[in-house]
């Protein structure tokens, strides 16, 4: 088993930046691609960025790119979403998961993290 912990999250104001981290136990953590994903209310969980086991690949959903940069220290066993230039539309809890390659399907991913609430206030 992988265990994942998110943390990072909070309330932050429209044109802000929060950085989230991904702290993983139990497995080797490098062996693993990673991504973030991220559900609104009342909405489906959607991918946001994902990034290979090396760190050489990473991907991103087009309503990020350019906002949010994924990135992992594997000697940590920890990976990272830096999320800039925030907007309301960005509020959700935010989850880190782990699985064989960068995919942009939940179903691709075999370990979650509880997730970690950003709240954007206009």
């Amino acid at each position: 088993q992988l265990q994942l912990v998110e943390s990072g999250g909070g309330l932050v104001q429209a044109g802000g930046s929060l950085r989230l981290s991904c702290a993983a136990s139990g497995r080797a953590f490098s062996s693993y691609a990673m991504g973030w994903f991220r559900q609104a209310p009342g909405k489906e969980r959607e991918f946001a960025a994902g990034i290979s086991w090396g760190g050489d690949i990473t991907n991103y959903a087009d309503s990020v790119k350019g906002r949010f940069t994924i990135s992992r220290d594997n000697a940590k066993d920890t990976a990272y979403l830096q999320v800039n230039s925030l907007n309301p539309e960005d509020t959700a809890v935010y989850y880190c998961a782990a699985g064989l390659v960068v995919d942009t399907h939940v179903r691709a991913y075999d370990y979650w993290g509880q997730g970690t609430q950003v709240t954007v206030a206009s």
